[in-house]
């Protein structure tokens, strides 16, 4: 007979002297590891220099992590503004993906226009590599038990067949709760499983279309998950991530009509032949 009521799983995986470290850092930092090394691995097919890619990182990474903090305590200033110590603590959770996605994407236009690299095809080759980095992620708030869902019931967990110490891990304050970290984690995944499969067939995607394609997968299943949720952000009573979701999934499917329409764009498979070219240009580059 399994025990579904041991305690929870230690979120520290190891110290250092006083310094502990913590498996969310741990998780969060993998997945950001694999993510580069696959946009690294499909950028020089499609004619992107590997530099180009680390150097956008060490600029992207910063301002995703300082955005996702942010995004979460403007939301939850409440209580930021009562203890503002524990503003900085992200290693205690607390970061929002949107957030993070704006202050990368910012970056990402930044950079690109500044090395002359088109802007779309940088962010569907990052696209897929992201969302694959989203699954992974959430395994950093299942390790600290937080973006969990409503009040439910053991039967209904193993029901779900899942692993005892997934189960194990979902009883919190006393009560097991819907492992909505999970739903969105294999949702992301079979989106990854999704792009991967699909952007290399020809005459499929448009530059560009791989990036709003991951927006509207993404925005579509986060909009469920996060009505299950109960630890939502909240504006005017109503759920940050789910307005958000609904205004990117239309504005995605709105952009591809649109580019579809009235801009010829080259497909995502020409890549771009700036590997062949030692003084590119803006205006044939810059998308």
């Amino acid at each position: 007979m399994l025990n579904f009521n041991t305690l929870a799983l230690n979120p520290i995986a190891f110290n250092l002297g006083p310094i502990e470290v913590h498996w969310y850092g741990i998780i969060i930092a993998s997945g950001v590891i694999l993510a580069v090394y696959l946009a690294v691995s499909e950028g020089k097919k499609r004619g992107i220099n590997p530099d180009d890619i680390y150097d956008m990182i060490l600029w992207a990474l910063p301002a995703a992590l300082i955005c996702a903090r942010l995004y979460y305590v403007i939301f939850q200033w409440g209580y930021y503004r009562d203890n503002p110590g524990e503003i900085i603590k992200i290693w205690d959770g607390g970061i929002a993906i949107y957030g993070s996605l704006i202050g990368a994407m910012i970056v990402v236009i930044w950079f690109c226009r500044k090395r002359f690299i088109p802007v779309w095809l940088m962010l569907d080759v990052a696209a897929p590599t992201v969302i694959l980095a989203q699954s992974i992620g959430r395994w950093g708030n299942f390790m600290n038990q937080e973006a969990f869902g409503k009040v439910t019931t053991l039967h209904y967990l193993q029901g779900l067949h899942l692993p005892a110490f997934i189960i194990s891990q979902m009883n919190i304050g006393g009560a097991y709760r819907q492992p909505t970290f999970l739903y969105e984690s294999i949702w992301s995944l079979l989106g990854f499983c999704v792009l991967i499969t699909l952007r290399h067939n020809p005459q499929l995607f448009k530059q560009g279309e791989v990036f709003l394609s991951y927006v509207m997968w993404y925005s579509f299943g986060r909009f469920f998950i996060e009505g299950m949720r109960t630890d939502s952000l909240m504006l005017l009573n109503l759920r940050v991530s789910q307005i958000l979701s609904v205004i990117l999934f239309f504005g995605a499917v709105g952009l591809i009509w649109y580019r579809r329409r009235n801009q010829d764009n080259p497909w995502y498979l020409d890549g771009t032949n700036l590997r062949n070219k030692t003084t590119p240009t803006k205006e044939k580059y810059n998308v």
